[in-house]
């Protein structure tokens, strides 16, 4: 496999170049942004490493993004999957535990992290194909434009929302928050490749300043969540 393989998928890119995405690539400072809105909390509030972590890792799905919709290759594509998922791991990890009033393994957490980074360079290889490799034939375009990737993102919410429903935790709207936030950038994610002829720039840049900020709900649920007071040591 070429590293340096062109990739175009996105409204935006019209070709090759470093900067051919900028409103795509710019508006991914909405996630180190909210990240640093979250460091603000943990200091004031307190938190674990756990929530360190996270907070890190928020930042760096910025910085894979940012790569990508730069570069458009097949290395920096790769760049911007898998700090997305390795968050994605990680907090589900971290949230289970602390509702749990237990603090996550680290082997289990570097283990299931390192499952999905796994998985992730094998699907993140087949996302986006260059434009001489797309066949001459009709096309059959994807109804979704790669969105049901995230389909487990979308379960892994509803789980964690009815398991904070059913316990009434005081932070569960948060979640809420978060969850209405990413179904409405999923949407502008979807549509981004629909809208090119309405919209030259695409509506992905709103995927991303939409998802920074529901990165930024999520990390607040995880460090204003307290432990259950029976469990707590």
């Amino acid at each position: 496999m070429d590293w340096f393989t062109p990739v175009d998928i996105y409204c935006e890119r019209m070709g090759p170049g470093l900067w051919a995405e900028p409103w795509n690539a710019l508006s991914n400072l909405s996630f180190p942004l909210f990240a640093a809105l979250a460091a603000l909390t943990a200091r004031a509030r307190g938190t674990d490493v756990m929530g360190w972590v996270l907070i890190a890792m928020a930042a760096l799905i910025g910085l894979g993004s940012f790569l990508f919709h730069t570069f458009a290759n097949r290395w920096s594509e790769l760049a911007d999957v898998l700090p997305i998922w390795s968050f994605v791991a990680v907090y589900i990890i971290a949230l289970k535990a602390k509702l749990r009033a237990k603090p996550p393994h680290p082997a289990l957490a570097g283990t299931i992290a390192l499952a999905a980074i796994a998985t992730l360079i094998f699907l993140a290889m087949g996302e986006g194909a260059p434009p001489e490799a797309l066949p001459t034939g009709p096309a059959q375009p994807d109804p979704l434009n790669g969105s049901g990737q995230y389909a487990p993102a979308v379960l892994a919410m509803a789980v964690f929302g009815v398991i904070m429903f059913r316990r009434r935790h005081p932070q569960r709207w948060w979640l809420v928050a978060a969850a209405m936030t990413f179904l409405i950038s999923l949407t502008f994610r979807t549509l981004d490749r629909d809208l090119c002829s309405q919209f030259p720039n695409g509506t992905h840049f709103l995927w991303h300043l939409l998802n920074g900020a529901m990165i930024g709900m999520i990390l607040q649920l995880y460090l204003r969540l307290q432990r259950p007071a029976a469990e707590a040591p």
